[in-house]
């Protein structure tokens, strides 16, 4: 009859009185310590099928990485919960004439996603430019040219607060809402807030 690994890890080990299978005695060992190693796939949805397949789902405490997003994830015995990311990659965003790159000498403007004590989040960074304004500008100005991709979209609505210059501005502090479309539009403009510049630096919301 098999007996327990020393560590108490539910390996089972053949005993000398069980009859030989070597195929057994191998899959016996490996399967068990392979759910209890970081398991690695090509994307969530091959885990799913694998799991299922494999074992009739993933057993608590598992950990796999997911090679397309570059994510370790563990399951806690209801949900996969990411516990770490690979490296995120700065993108750089494409503003809307008459916007430009580099405001305040902050850099451009870029994003990139992380992944925050288990929740996906998004990050920008740098600052956008303006040289002229209409005398009575509009309210609200959508900022970037192209929508940022589905990946980096939020369920709903993301409403926060990013600086201006208080250059030919009353405000130094403007509203930006990050939409589920993929837009960022920027609100607080009138004929005495017109900054030469908008910042997005340290900015975050949850996706």
């Amino acid at each position: 009859m098999p007996t327990q690994d020393d560590y108490g890890q539910g390996v089972q080990i053949a005993s000398k009185t069980d009859a030989p299978n070597a195929e057994k005695l191998a899959k016996d060992i490996v399967n068990a310590i392979a759910q209890r190693s970081i398991l690695r796939f090509a994307s969530a949805f091959t885990r799913g099928a694998t799991l299922a397949g494999a074992s009739g789902g993933p057993v608590e405490g598992m950990l796999t990485w997911l090679q397309d997003v570059n994510r370790l994830d563990l399951w806690d015995g209801s949900a996969w919960v990411a516990v770490s990311v690979g490296q995120s990659t700065w993108k750089t965003i494409t503003p809307e004439s008459p916007w430009t790159q580099n405001g305040n000498n902050n850099g451009s403007l870029q994003y990139r996603i992380l992944n925050i004590s288990g929740e996906e989040s998004l990050q920008f960074r740098g600052a956008l430019a303006r040289a002229s304004y209409p005398t009575s500008p509009a309210g609200s100005y959508v900022v970037n040219n192209t929508a940022l991709p589905s990946a980096a979209r939020p369920a709903t609505l993301r409403t926060v607060l990013i600086p201006c210059s208080d250059v030919s501005s009353d405000r130094i502090a403007l509203k930006l809402d990050v939409r589920v479309d993929g837009y960022l539009e920027v609100f607080g403009f009138s004929s005495s807030v017109r900054p030469p510049w908008i910042g997005f630096n340290g900015v975050t919301v949850s996706l």
